[in-house]
């Protein structure tokens, strides 16, 4: 299978589902009228409503909502094949994802710009409205926790350790000059092999894997390495120094004051102009990306090249400056900027596709990894539902369908291109990701997207699927990057960015090996640009919502234009996501990300329902109960699976609490299960009360008949 059909089949199936489908949501179900005053004219503040140009609020709105989910989840599920996540994307946004969005959007704006909380505090009753607050506070926190891990990986090095068990030992390739130890690190040449095997094994039973770049080694505190004749035991406790990205990291940092400007100008400088505030953010940014290849060697590449707590900090001071800033200054313009670049770069992609026509190298099922595998460790049912998120139907935009948007919509009729329209749109980043991580060399994709610890494990199974590293050491010379074992989807997605584009230039100027990095770096900017932007709108619903909760303390705390409330609820929502990021591996935070997101997509087509029904609309039930009931039970039963496996490495820490880091496992395993046990509790008891509200209403049995002007 190649990838033109693929991307004109999909094309096709979303232009009739926003042409027909939306079309009847927005004049049946949701029964848009301009006519009406939404609340971002009535109540305009100039802080947090605001009426606000249509194109610039679709490009905040597609720029909130889209973080990694639709970028890293399909390429997490390139692991099952192509065909089940396409498949699941392209029915999922259509009938589901942009459903939710849109009359999540069009409920909120009737309810005056309420949150999904406050609605359903006022549609359902106060046990649901606490609980939807108690579990949009935890869920908030967990995926802003899973969006960040990912810029984490793709930008900060960090340490890697090899544990095969049993013998495990070094061979530096023929020729190699001995190396020496620098200050407790090693720097060993391209092409040395680490092997294991058990103590009894025979030399030639020793399984293998050859690194093809260079890297350093770290020893522990008074450890050695000693080579005879080429080959040592790997040292106990040492790891592999992975760099960061100094390139992307750079690139990342100039979109901040860049957004700034585009604020000023748009606002301040030349009001209202907003397509020279466009072009200007866009070739600063196109130049950013350039200057970048000049930070890596250069004096100042240190203050770049970041360790993976160093670039947590970061995100954090970042996310805590842009959620307090008024939203003209800083996350308005920088939402639509990125929302600027990041449409302009999916159409390229598909574009890119359409003309360089890939072959899809990816089986349409692999039944190798069908049970669990690297990137995803559950079988295709339930996981791959909870794996791909944010490209068919996601909780999260639930937040900013109820959040910023309904407070800066200047008329209802708005609400059919910015909800259903931007989803579809994001849908499609999905798809493109999918077929971006599919054409990918399957040896390639898998030396990617396994953790380096973890490649002993998965060695035979490569074998079986014939995964041979293809080309990989030829795109490290082209990207000028470590790729290897560059988990979370990020660093794979820009390489298979970066092998389309260059694909699809190639008949019109050849080849040019010397743009690769380019590609990949303003692949790698696109990417952590999507993540960023739902970071800084999903830190401020955070806000909002803890300040409703709060202000029932304080009155002053609950007020959204106070310095006190806002700094100490922005304060505390950062922490949160920052702990859960420095405490999970992504094959851990990205399940649990996964299964939060998903049980606030129950919740949120929950709350829905019920506003229907109070609005007279009960017979147009069945467009939101359908979707909740296949979410609720796909999403439960893989949160069911991750109780067991949380519960396992709850015990097997017991009995190994003789270290500190053992018993931080042990209470990490702890928290993430008593998580779940609450979202799914939480999402319990707002179905019930839900269902108890509809069937004490009377409406599915005296349903008003349909009337000319509905």
């Amino acid at each position: 299978m190649s990838a033109m059909p693929v991307m004109i089949v999909v094309l096709c199936v979303m232009a009739l589902a926003y042409r027909y489908y939306s079309a009847f949501l927005a004049a049946r179900v949701a029964m848009l009228d301009d006519a009406r005053p939404t609340p971002a004219v009535q109540r305009d503040d100039g802080h947090n409503f605001h009426p606000t140009n249509k194109w610039v609020l679709f490009g905040h709105h597609f720029a909130a909502i889209s973080g990694a989910g639709p970028l890293i989840g399909p390429v997490l599920a390139a692991q099952f094949g192509y065909l089940p996540g396409l498949l699941w994307i392209l029915i999922g946004v259509c009938l589901a994802g942009a459903v939710q969005d849109f009359l999540v959007l069009a409920a909120s704006i009737r309810r005056g710009g309420r949150s999904l909380a406050q609605i359903a505090f006022s549609d359902i009753g106060p046990v649901a409205g606490t609980a939807a607050t108690v579990a949009i506070l935890f869920i908030l926190v967990i995926a802003l926790a899973g969006l960040g891990k990912v810029v984490v990986k793709a930008l900060g090095g960090e340490e890697v350790s090899y544990k095969t068990g049993g013998v495990t030992l070094l061979q530096l390739p023929k020729g190699a000059i001995l190396p020496v130890a620098d200050h407790g690190v090693v720097a060993l040449p391209a092409g040395t092999t680490l092997k294991w095997g058990t103590t009894d094994a025979a030399a030639t039973d020793f399984r293998s894997m050859t690194f093809n770049e260079a890297f350093r080694l770290k020893l522990k505190a008074d450890s050695t390495i000693n080579f005879q004749e080429g080959v040592a035991t790997y040292p106990a406790g040492a790891v592999r120094l992975v760099p960061g990205s100094s390139w992307g990291t750079f690139t990342i940092a100039c979109t901040i004051p860049i957004a700034l400007l585009v604020g000023l100008y748009m606002y301040k400088i030349r009001p209202g102009k907003v397509l020279e505030a466009s072009l200007i953010g866009a070739a600063l940014t196109l130049l950013a990306t350039f200057l970048g290849g000049f930070v890596p060697g250069s004096p100042i590449e240190h203050w770049f090249n970041l360790q993976d707590k160093t670039v947590v900090w970061a995100m954090a001071v970042y996310g805590f400056i842009a959620s307090v800033l008024p939203v003209w200054v800083l996350l308005c313009p920088r939402d639509y900027l990125s929302s600027f670049l990041k449409i302009g770069t999916i159409a390229l992609l598909v574009g890119g596709c359409l003309i360089a026509n890939p072959k899809l190298e990816a089986p349409a099922i692999n039944h190798v990894f069908a049970t669990g595998g690297p990137t995803v460790r559950g079988s295709i049912f339930p996981f791959l539902f909870i794996t791909i998120m944010c490209g068919a139907i996601s909780g999260f935009h639930a937040l900013v369908s109820s959040g910023t948007t309904p407070k800066m919509i200047r008329r209802e009729g708005d609400a059919r291109v910015i909800g259903y329209g931007a989803m579809l749109i994001e849908g499609l980043v999905g798809c493109t990701a999918m077929v971006a991580a599919a054409a990918l060399p399957v040896g390639d994709y898998y030396a990617m997207n396994t953790e380096l610890g973890n490649v002993p494990r998965f060695h035979d199974r490569f074998v079986q699927i014939g995964a041979h590293l293809d080309n990989l050491p030829v795109y490290e010379s082209r990207t000028q990057e470590t790729l290897r074992g560059r988990t979370g989807g990020a660093v794979t997605l820009a390489v298979g960015m970066a092998r389309i584009f260059d694909q699809a230039t190639t008949p019109l100027i050849g080849s040019i090996e010397r743009m690769w990095k380019y590609w990949y770096h303003f692949a790698i900017m696109f990417e952590a640009l999507f993540i960023l932007t739902t970071i800084d709108t999903g830190t401020r619903i955070g806000r909002f919502l803890l300040q409703e909760v709060m202000g029932r303390l304080h009155p002053r705390l609950g007020d959204t234009s106070s310095w006190t409330g806002s700094f100490l609820a922005t304060g505390l929502i950062v922490a949160a996501w920052a702990y859960f990021i420095n405490a999970n591996s992504m094959a851990a935070i990205w399940p649990m990300f996964g299964v939060a997101n998903q049980m606030l997509a129950v919740i949120a087509l929950a709350v829905v329902s019920v506003f229907l029904v109070n609005e007279g609309r009960a017979r147009y039930l069945w467009v939101t109960i359908l979707p909740m009931l296949l979410v609720m039970t796909t999403t439960s039963t893989a949160a069911v699976e991750m109780l067991i496996g949380q519960w396992q490495g709850f015990v097997t820490q017991w009995h190994n609490t003789g270290s500190a880091r053992n018993f931080g496992l042990m209470v990490n395993s702890a928290v993430q299960g008593l998580l779940i046990v609450l979202m799914l509790a939480c999402t319990a008891t707002i179905i019930w009360c839900g269902a108890d509200k509809i069937r004490r209403s009377g409406a599915l049995k005296h349903q008003p008949q349909p009337s000319q002007s509905s």
